[in-house]
C-alpha cells in the first residue's frame, strides 16, 4: 500500500511552487528540470524529467503556448487544456500525490498563474530495446515477439491480439519509494471474479517499501511461500502470445513495470510445464509432446535414484537388465559420485550463464571432455555414473520452467540422500515426500497444484 500526499494545490501560484521547488531535489538531481515561461502575460512553470521527454513535442506545445495572448486565457486549467494545448494525452491534477506522481515518471506537469490545478501532459518516452522472441522460450511455428521492460509496450502486445471491449487492464502501483506501476489484465466476461477481488485485494494490502527484483519481489509479498515446498506458485512467461492464451482461458495476467515478463495466476503443476509449442500444432501432435516432456520430467527425478537403489540391492535387478550393474569399482563411493556431479552441472551451468557468448561454446567443449573422458580415466568416477547424470542434465532441459527444474533437483536430491541412508525404506520415504509436496502445494487461488483448468 502506498501512502499517499493528499495535500491539494492551492489558488496561489507561489505557494505551489515552493512547495514543489521543497518537495523535488531541483538544483541537486541534474536530470530534473525546472522550465519558468511566460503563457498569456501569466508566469508559467513546467517540471519534467530529461531523457523520458520527447523533444520535438515539447518545442511543438511550447510554440504553441509563446502563442498564446492575454485575451485567450481561460479561467480554469481545464478549459486551457482543451483549447490551448495541441496534445493527446492530457489531464488536469488537483493533488501533488498526483503530480509529484507523474513528474517522477516521466510526465510534463505545467504550473500556470491563476489555476488551482496543474496540467500534466505525457509527452514521455522510455528508453526500450526492440521487441524480439525471448532467448529461453523459443516456438517453432508461433510469433517472434516478446515482452520488453516498458509496461506499456507489453500491454500494446496483447491489446494487438485481442480486440475485444471485455479485455479490461487495470493500473494500480506498489512501494512506497519505487512505486511502480502494476497492470492487472482480464477478460471481464471470462475470468474468476474471486479470483481477482483477492488478487486486487493483496496488491492493495501491500506493507512494502519497494520492487526491488520486480515481479519475484511482488510474488513472494503476494503469497509467501514455506520455504521448505520449493514448488514455484506462479508462472512467468515472456511470450505475449502465451499471456494472451491464458487470458483466454479466464486466467489473470499481472504485468510490472521494468519487467519484460508476464505473471499469470492461477496456475497448476500442469501449467509449469507447457511450452509455446504446444499451442501450434495438431492435437495429436501437443498430446504427444506433452506426454513426452511430463514422462521425462519424471524420469529426471527418478532416474538416478532407481539406479542407487538397484546398485545397492543387485539382486532385485532383473536378468534383462544386468547390463547396468556397475562393472568397474572406483575409489569414491556410489552416492557422493552423483552429488559432486550434481553440484558439478550446476558450476558448469553458471560457468555458462557468466562467460562471454564467443567463448561459451568452445569452454563448455572443453569443459565436457575434461569431465566426461579424464575424470572417469582418473578414477574419480564410473562411465554408468556419468552416463545417468549426462542425461538428467540433458533432459531438464525439456523443463520450461525454471524454478520447476530446480525444484524437482531439490526432490532428487532428497531421494538420493534417504535412499543411501535408508535403502529402500529411505527411497520410499522420498517419494511420499515428493508427492505430498505437490499434493499440498497451494496457489495463490487456494486451490490445489495438481487441479486442471476448466477450459
Amino acid at each position: 500500500m502506498v501512502i499517499k500526499n493528499t495535500k491539494q494545490i492551492s489558488d496561489s501560484f507561489r505557494e505551489n511552487i515552493e512547495y514543489m521547488d521543497r518537495t523535488l531535489p531541483i538544483g541537486k538531481s541534474f536530470d530534473l528540470i525546472r522550465r519558468e515561461i511566460e503563457i498569456g502575460e501569466r508566469r508559467a512553470i513546467l517540471y519534467f524529467i530529461d531523457g523520458f521527454v520527447k523533444d520535438e513535442a515539447m518545442l511543438k506545445l511550447l510554440d504553441s503556448f509563446m502563442g498564446v495572448t492575454k485575451e485567450d486565457m481561460p479561467e480554469d486549467a481545464a478549459a486551457f487544456s482543451q483549447t490551448h494545448v495541441p496534445y493527446i494525452e492530457v489531464d488536469v491534477l488537483s493533488d501533488f500525490d498526483q503530480v509529484l506522481r507523474n513528474v517522477l515518471s516521466g510526465v510534463s506537469c505545467l504550473f500556470i498563474e491563476g489555476y488551482a490545478s496543474c496540467i500534466a501532459i505525457d509527452t514521455r518516452t522510455y528508453p526500450a530495446r526492440s521487441v524480439e522472441e525471448p532467448d529461453k522460450d523459443k516456438s517453432l511455428r508461433g510469433s517472434r515477439d516478446g515482452f520488453v521492460e516498458t509496461i506499456v509496450f507489453n500491454t500494446a502486445l496483447m491489446r494487438r491480439r485481442i480486440r475485444d471491449e471485455h479485455l479490461i487492464m487495470e493500473m494500480t502501483e506498489a512501494g512506497q519509494t519505487s512505486r511502480t506501476d502494476i497492470a492487472i489484465c482480464y477478460l471481464a466476461d471470462r475470468v474468476d471474479q474471486e479470483l481477482l477481488a483477492n488478487v486486487k485485494s493483496r496488491i492493495e494490502e501491500l506493507q512494502i517499501d519497494d520492487l526491488k527484483m520486480n515481479q519475484q519481489t511482488l510474488a513472494e509479498a503476494m503469497f509467501k511461500r514455506k520455504w521448505f515446498n520449493p514448488f514455484p506458485k506462479f508462472k512467468f512467461t515472456e511470450r505475449p502470445d502465451t499471456a494472451v492464451a491464458c487470458l483466454l482461458e479466464g486466467k489473470v495476467v499481472i504485468l510490472v513495470d521494468n519487467s519484460p515478463s508476464a505473471m499469470i495466476l492461477p496456475t497448476s503443476i500442469l501449467d509449469m510445464i507447457e511450452e509455446a509449442n504446444d499451442y501450434y500444432f495438431p492435437t495429436i501432435t501437443n498430446v504427444y509432446l506433452k506426454m513426452s516432456r511430463a514422462l521425462i520430467t519424471i524420469a529426471t527425478v527418478f532416474v538416478t535414484p532407481l539406479f542407487l537403489l538397484f546398485m545397492q540391492n543387485l539382486e532385485w535387478l532383473p536378468e534383462v537388465f544386468a547390463f547396468v550393474a556397475i562393472k568397474d569399482t572406483v575409489n569414491i563411493p556410489l552416492i557422493f559420485q552423483l552429488l559432486i556431479l550434481e553440484l558439478a552441472i550446476d558450476g558448469l551451468r553458471l560457468a555458462a550463464m557468466n562467460t562471454p557468448s564467443m567463448l561459451s561454446t568452445p569452454l563448455s567443449v572443453i569443459a565436457g571432455i575434461v569431465m566426461g573422458e579424464f575424470s572417469v580415466r582418473s578414477g574419480w568416477f564410473n562411465s554408468e555414473v556419468m552416463l545417468y547424470m549426462a542425461f538428467v542434465a540433458v533432459a531438464n532441459y525439456t523443463q520450461p520452467n525454471f524454478e520447476l527444474g530446480y525444484a524437482l533437483k531439490f526432490m532428487r536430491l532428497l531421494l538420493l540422500v534417504l535412499t543411501a541412508m535408508f535403502n529402500w525404506i529411505g527411497f520410499l520415504i522420498g517419494c511420499v515426500i515428493v508427492i505430498v509436496s505437490i499434493v499440498c502445494n497451494k496457489t495463490l487461488s487456494g486451490r490445489s497444484y495438481l487441479r486442471i483448468s476448466k477450459n
